[in-house]
């Protein structure tokens, strides 16, 4: 993307300041607020802004094109595994959404949901639903990761325990082939089991790549799972988890 030379102030506006508001950039550049809007959706969509209520904040460079790049991979694959999660969720449930971007296009399907109560340690889908839906967002408090906006550590972990849910939505790095679930970070790995042990119904979303690649941290196993939403039919290998809801989306929207 070849920036403007409007959109290459806003950018470096937003990593001095930290946060730049639609607001402000109508009215230092006298632009309109759709023009405001506009622009940083082109930095959001290239990579280099993060939108969030009433403006945006920066993504580093390094940090953004490693994001992004996950991001983009199977789009379709993500937008369909989100759309058959939102439809097993109703309105007015509490839920637990952790780190990943499949988790990320999760949120996005969820936004026309009502009165949803959502606790989370991904700052882009804190982002995603406190400022396109009407759904009370709560974010754990810990260490952000600069590479993906995910919250981990002790702290993390200690402040999911606080709460009892209706769905936990687990986006994880790998599937091992006897069916262990498996991070890469062993702090991810410590807070996604308390998700797993503090919600009621626990639904693991995974590309069908997930089942392809390793990691060395184990979280749980498909046992400890309530409900798979994968763009893929399950595995042969794991046919001793046949007694366990599958579902299988598909990109109906091409």
């Amino acid at each position: 993307m070849n920036l403007q030379p409007r959109e290459r102030a806003i950018l470096e506006q937003a990593r001095e300041l930290g946060f730049v508001s639609v607001e402000g950039i109508a009215q230092e550049y006298e632009v309109t607020l759709q023009t405001a809007r506009r622009d940083l959706g082109r930095l959001a969509e290239a990579g280099w802004l993060e939108r969030v209520r009433g403006g945006a904040i920066p993504l580093g460079e390094s940090e953004s094109s490693e994001y992004i790049r996950r991001k983009q991979s199977g789009r379709a694959s993500k937008r369909a595994i989100a759309r058959a999660v939102a439809e097993q969720i109703p309105d007015n449930a509490s839920l637990f959404i952790n780190i990943g971007t499949t988790n990320e296009a999760v949120a996005e399907a969820l936004v026309s949901h009502q009165g949803l109560q959502v606790v989370t340690n991904n700052i882009h889908v804190a982002a995603i639903l406190s400022s396109r839906s009407n759904a009370r967002v709560v974010i754990a408090g810990g260490e952000v990761r600069s590479e993906d906006g995910g919250v981990v550590g002790e702290a993390t972990r200690d402040f999911i325990d606080q709460f009892r849910l209706d769905y936990a939505v687990l986006g994880i790095s790998a599937v091992d082939a006897d069916g262990v679930l498996l991070e890469h970070d062993y702090r991810e790995a410590r807070v996604a089991q308390g998700l797993i042990r503090n919600a009621r119904c626990r639904m693991l979303v995974a590309e069908g790549v997930k089942f392809e690649r390793t990691a060395m941290t184990r979280v749980a196993s498909l046992a400890d799972m309530s409900v798979v939403v994968s763009d893929r039919p399950m595995p042969a290998g794991l046919a001793q988890f046949d007694q366990l809801r599958w579902i299988t989306a598909t990109d109906s929207a091409g």
